[in-house]
């Protein structure tokens, strides 16, 4: 899950490993431009003996092979800005009982399909709840700064395009009652259980890890799951890594070793943006790994860098709806945007990135004036906006305004492969 900001409710929360700041358009006014075109304001340039890295001026591949799907950047299901939305089909296992869900936000810094229970109404009943090892409900809390999401683990077959994920484990949020949750677990703020509290129908993690937590979870001391007899009294419990929340990629047939984001560039503001979520990396012609450079990273797709001299952990995530990093040069928004920068005029800067295998690359961006951008109310493919991380000083997210006129890749940790990103 990752964190929102609300234009009506100013509140950050970080997700599951990355930061997420939302602006909700429906009560911003005035006028702002729009209009696509050549970005200029993400370029990359690498230092490393490997390929050079793609441009910002790179366009999506039409989605119509069976191994891509459309990405929408628009008002989405809450009127949220710069989320990344696409459609999923979720079936009763093994039935042709399904339903559709628009607007599942696709995020590249999780893993695991997390849908919220109110927008998967019509499914929800026909997808069994599992079991734990000592037989009760699973359910899984996950964790945010100032709030979280609780919810059942109920398996599903997972069509997205033309690719199926048979029998998966996937995250209901919000279909407990708030007596059910774990005190002792689920620390932090609110219980975020609604379509619009999560700012998406759910959530469609790709990111490079094959589960949501991997072995820290088969211990009950640091398990995010639980079980829960009858559907209450819920207590940790440990999950082997095969019955966790799965990314559904890995469960492809073929096209399952990683993904490539691709949206095409934005000026500064466009009122929608469409592009192209392809499957698999080198096992078609349609997603040949070229013409980019990859870092390897670690398990959940941290990198390393510098900005301004200070070392950063970074993260490349289409779940965080700005670029996010501490920077007290540039001023803050004022009233409800204080948690993005708002400088007088385009702020024009550049940050190292590093993988572990010591590839590097500066990646020059630009920090626009986030109430400039969002002030038309009819934008909501926004490029430049920027904000604060807060309380995590030597985090650098470079979140959806990286991916515009970009491909970004994807390599999942799978079959003793390491994974990676690469631009």
């Amino acid at each position: 899950m990752r964190p929102t900001i609300s234009s009506s409710n100013p509140t950050r929360r970080p997700g599951l490993f990355r930061w997420l700041a939302v602006l909700s358009l429906s009560v911003l006014l005035a006028a702002c431009g729009g209009g696509g075109g050549d970005s200029g304001s993400s370029a990359v340039s690498s230092s490393s003996t490997t390929s050079s890295s793609s441009t910002p001026n790179a366009q999506p591949i039409a989605a119509t092979a069976s191994n891509t799907v459309s990405i929408t950047v628009g008002p989405g299901a809450q009127n949220f800005v710069n989320i990344p939305n696409v459609s999923v089909i979720v079936c009763a296992p093994g039935t042709t009982t399904c339903q559709t869900i628009d607007n599942i936000q696709l995020d590249t810094g999780s893993y695991g399909l997390r849908l919220a229970s109110d927008a998967a109404a019509q499914i929800l009943g026909s997808l069994p709840v599992n079991t734990s090892t000592s037989g009760g409900q699973l359910a899984e809390c996950t964790q945010f700064a100032d709030g979280f999401t609780w919810g059942t683990v109920r398996t599903a077959d997972v069509k997205i395009g033309g690719e199926t994920a048979s029998a998966i484990p996937i995250q209901i949020v919000g279909d407990m009652a708030n007596s059910t949750v774990p005190l002792n677990g689920c620390i932090n703020g609110s219980n975020e259980s609604t379509s619009r509290q999560l700012g998406a129908n759910g959530i469609l993690g790709v990111g490079v890890s094959v589960t949501d937590c991997g072995a820290s979870c088969t211990a009950a001391l640091t398990s995010n799951y639980y079980s829960c007899p009858s559907g209450t009294n819920c207590t940790a419990i440990g999950v082997p890594v095969a019955q966790q929340v799965v990314n559904p990629v890995t469960k492809f047939a073929v096209n399952n070793n990683g993904v490539i984001v691709q949206l095409p560039p934005v000026t500064t503001t466009a009122a929608s943006a469409t592009g192209t979520l392809v499957f698999g990396i080198g096992t078609q012609s349609n997603n040949t790994l070229s013409g980019v450079t990859s870092f390897r990273s670690t398990g959940f797709g941290n990198l390393s860098g510098t900005y301004k001299g200070t070392a950063v952990t970074t993260i490349v995530d289409s779940g965080s709806n700005g670029l996010f990093f501490t920077d007290s040069s540039l001023p803050a928004c004022t009233s409800t945007f204080t948690d993005f920068y708002c400088p007088a005029s385009p702020q024009a800067l550049s940050a190292i990135v590093r993988g572990l295998d010591g590839t590097t690359a500066t990646v020059n961006f630009t920090v626009n004036n986030a109430q400039t951008l969002a002030s038309s109310g009819t934008n909501y493919a926004l490029n430049g906006l920027a904000g604060s991380i807060g309380s995590f000083p030597t985090l650098f997210d470079f979140g959806l305004p990286f991916f515009f006129g970009r491909h970004v890749y994807f390599g999942i940790a799978t079959n003793g492969t390491s994974p990676y990103v690469a631009f």
